[in-house]
């Protein structure tokens, strides 16, 4: 007979190993899909994974995919890491698209547009973000339902903006005018997207890791997500750090709004975001609110995101397989994480 049992402490391997199985399982489960598709299994995997590495112009690609699911997976580790449940970080990413745009406008020199652009986006997404933060802390509403329905409050804000004011008169489109030249950010390699905005995503994640891990306000956002109630005991102001990490979580879920109107679209469209806010909890999820994990699980998932396309193309599965995995993919990584605290003991039925 097989019961659970808690587990006195998880082994370093277990804590890297289960995420791994969790993507495996739903890769695994997934194939049903594409067997129902009448397609191959292997040559629709094998055909993803070059869509997404097999050269470097797919290399490039997946990176620039993988850069604002980097910064909203950051953004929702850092305030799962303290409790604070931030689902908002869709509306936070276009709140700091819009801003970012607005700053870009101006003309300005390169470097200095790239900061001011950095700056107005941070910020707009932190003051975002600190708005359900202040319901739990003042009102005591609770932060997902607040922080979720933000997103829809933020996204019509911005549809309302790019149809009215911003509205495009010479076509007709709805989309905002495009950032001066100077603000484009740069890229590395001609005849590529591979920008500024990604390497600051692959630079914030060791940063961010850093202040979680050797800061004390790190530790005060990890001992609040513990304990809070042990934090306050403690000396620690559990409120203060509440807003806090809810205007650094915003902050970084802004950035990657910043990094796609500097970067990629140059301007602020409806569809600027395919759901990389909704991503970055599934992200941060798989690498365990470990922001050095939050890298190799947002390039999963970019990935499959580029890999599908070229998949679907070839095959004929359609490319909403991306989003099936990235969906099973948080299931079985749910599942996963009970046997970090649990471990199975087969126990002998005697009669």
């Amino acid at each position: 007979m097989l019961r659970l049992e808690p587990r006195q402490s998880t082994p370093v391997w277990l804590n890297v190993a289960l995420p791994v199985l969790a993507v495996v399982v739903a890769l695994v489960l997934c194939s049903g899909l594409i067997v129902l598709a009448g397609a191959n299994v292997f040559e629709a995997y094998g055909l993803m994974l070059k869509g997404a590495f097999g050269d470097f112009y797919a290399l490039t690609e997946t990176l620039v995919k993988a850069a604002p699911m980097i910064f909203t997976g950051l953004a929702v580790a850092v305030a799962f890491r303290a409790k604070f449940w931030n689902i908002g970080a869709e509306g936070q990413l276009m709140a700091g698209a819009v801003a970012s745009c607005f700053v870009g406008a101006f003309p300005m020199p390169g470097p200095l547009a790239y900061v001011a652009m950095a700056l107005a986006g941070a910020l707009a997404g932190g003051i975002a973000a600190l708005i359900p933060a202040l319901l739990r802390v003042k009102l005591r509403v609770d932060d997902v339902v607040s922080s979720l329905l933000l997103n829809s409050v933020i996204l019509l804000g911005v549809l309302a903006l790019i149809e009215g004011p911003w509205k495009d008169s010479l076509s007709g489109y709805p989309i905002s005018p495009p950032i001066e030249d100077s603000a484009n950010f740069p890229v590395f390699f001609e005849g590529t997207r591979l920008h500024l905005g990604v390497l600051a995503a692959l630079l914030a994640a060791p940063a961010v890791w850093f202040l979680i891990t050797r800061t004390t306000l790190g530790f005060a956002i990890r001992v609040t997500g513990e304990n809070a109630e042990a934090a306050a005991y403690g000396g620690i102001k559990v409120n203060a750090i509440l807003v806090t990490t809810a205007l650094l979580s915003g902050g970084l879920a802004g950035l990657a709004g910043v990094g796609e109107v500097g970067g990629v679209h140059f301007q602020v469209m409806g569809d600027l975001s395919p759901g990389y806010g909704y991503s970055g909890i599934v992200i941060a999820m798989l690498a365990r609110l470990n922001p050095l994990g939050v890298v190799p699980a947002a390039l999963f998932f970019a990935a499959a995101m580029t890999g599908a396309e070229a998949m679907s193309r070839a095959t004929g599965v359609p490319v909403f397989l991306a989003d099936v995995i990235q969906g099973t993919s948080l299931l079985t990584m749910l599942v996963a994480l009970l046997f970090t605290s649990y471990r199975l003991r087969c126990q002998r039925v005697t009669a």
